[in-house]
């Protein structure tokens, strides 16, 4: 149940033959992300369990789940722009449906990122279905 955003990225991941591509690739989606506006890199903001500092902002409009992202680690930058392809626009009782180790066992994002980074990718996720669920 992957949005039409996210669908592209796996296709691209398909044709991408080894794992540093990939992390190329992933780096690239980040460096494509608008920059969050330092307004909004507050305490209130900040996701805990990250290695490195991110920021989510949740927008929620028109019973559709949005949000802005930021971190301080190019890689990371490039998960939070993953997470947004998988996320963004959805109706807000599906952000919950979403299985977002699964789909990122479909990159191959599972077995290659570090213990931390994935823990920070779980707290990422938990932030957003915690929001989406308070909305």
């Amino acid at each position: 149940m992957a949005t039409p955003a996210f669908e592209e990225i796996a296709e691209t991941f398909e044709f991408l033959d080894d794992w540093e591509d990939r992390y190329r690739h992933v780096i690239d989606l980040g460096k494509a992300m608008p920059p969050l506006d330092d307004s909004f890199k507050v305490p209130a903001l900040k996701v805990d369990g990250c290695a490195s500092q991110v920021w989510l902002r949740p927008m929620i409009a028109e019973g559709r789940f949005e949000f802005q992202g930021e971190s301080d680690a190019m890689i990371v930058r490039g998960l939070i722009a993953v997470l947004h392809a998988l996320y963004a626009g959805l109706p807000l009782a599906e952000v919950a449906q979403v299985d977002a180790h699964a789909e990122f066992g479909r990159l191959g994002l599972n077995e290659h990122l570090s213990s931390q980074r994935s823990n920070g990718v779980r707290a990422m996720v938990e932030r957003i279905r915690k929001v989406a669920a308070e909305a």
